[in-house]
């Protein structure tokens, strides 16, 4: 099933490639493509969420292996900046960590899913409580009291051990950004709700709780987790979600190493959000012959082999499915 699958999405890059070398039709998206000694040639500019970006190079990467003539402008700063920087046209391709808005379909903004990924709970290594967190998790209505109401003010009171009086330092996000929106949908909020520190960034959210043993904040999975050892990055330690309030961090819902949080998310363990699709954005559908639909194309048939390795989730064969019906 997955050979047919792929060989649907190579038949319709196919079909775009042929289009764009003929130099028929107009693409209302992205560079048009162009050869020079029957070679593909042109640039793809692409920006937009932190969470995206790693995976995004990797595919930027080895589409130049196929493609030497392509070249890529690809550039992190949240998603905000990608879907504002699409819309603008100042890219061809913004990159999305969370639910499009109906108002930005509105003006223009055509999107698909290409993985999965998820927003983790970043603490430091010397945590006061973390054996507690470690054996407990964190339940939905703790974090709202630490990110919403703030009611919930030590870790002693977020384990349920008041003689601990040490103070939960807070950190979020200030820059417009999937992980942040998607964090706070989990908490039945919008990233202005919530509370705490703002960084810039997700390497500075991550490395403002690496410096601050009291410190909590939330990352996507590529950068709390080190892919080359799949453990959180020097640090840092993944606190799991208490997702079924049972008081205990069951086994399916740890998440100490990249597999066993990729494992969590895959399997539905994991709540959706902050669970979560990473989509790519255009203005516009990107039609035939636009260097943009080919390279979204190659994205979703050989670029898929590069998702596990890089630490991220494939789309499920049904979403996929609807995926390519919609790029049609």
């Amino acid at each position: 099933m997955l050979a047919n699958l792929r060989k649907i999405v190579l038949a319709l890059l196919a079909m775009t490639l042929l289009t764009g070398l003929a130099g028929c039709g107009q693409s209302t998206t992205g560079s048009k493509a162009q050869t020079t000694g029957g070679e593909l040639t042109g640039k793809i500019t692409i920006s937009g969420a932190w969470a995206l970006y790693p995976m995004m190079v990797r595919w930027g990467e080895e589409f130049q292996k196929v493609h030497p003539g392509v070249q890529f402008d690809i550039s992190a700063g949240g998603a905000g900046k990608g879907m504002t920087d699409a819309l603008a046209g100042a890219v061809d391709i913004g990159m999305v960590s969370r639910a499009i808005m109906p108002e930005e379909e509105a003006k223009g903004a055509f999107w698909v899913p290409v993985v999965k990924d998820a927003v983790f709970v970043s603490v430091n290594e010397k945590n006061p409580v973390w054996e507690d967190l470690h054996a407990k998790g964190l339940t939905k209505e703790a974090f709202i009291g630490i990110y919403i109401t703030g009611e919930i003010t030590t870790w002693g009171q977020a384990v349920g051990r008041p003689e601990v009086t040490d103070p939960i330092h807070v950190y979020t996000r200030s820059d417009a950004c999937g992980a942040a929106e998607t964090w706070a949908k989990y908490l039945d909020k919008k990233q202005e709700d919530l509370k705490g520190i703002a960084v810039y960034g997700d390497p500075g959210l991550l490395d403002a709780v690496i410096k601050d043993p009291l410190g909590i904040g939330f990352n996507n999975l590529n950068y709390l987790f080190d892919l080359s050892t799949g453990l959180p990055v020097a640090g840092a330690r993944a606190a799991s979600i208490d997702a079924n309030g049972n008081n205990l961090a069951d086994p399916e819902e740890l998440c100490d190493t990249k597999d066993q949080a990729v494992a969590a998310v895959a399997s539905g363990n994991y709540p959706s959000p902050p669970a979560r699709d990473e989509n790519l954005v255009t203005n516009g559908k990107a039609v035939e012959g636009s260097l943009a639909k080919m390279f979204i194309l190659w994205i979703l048939a050989d670029g898929q082999k590069f998702v596990d390795e890089a630490g991220y989730i494939a789309l499920p064969q049904e979403q996929m499915n609807a995926v390519l019906k919609k790029l049609e």
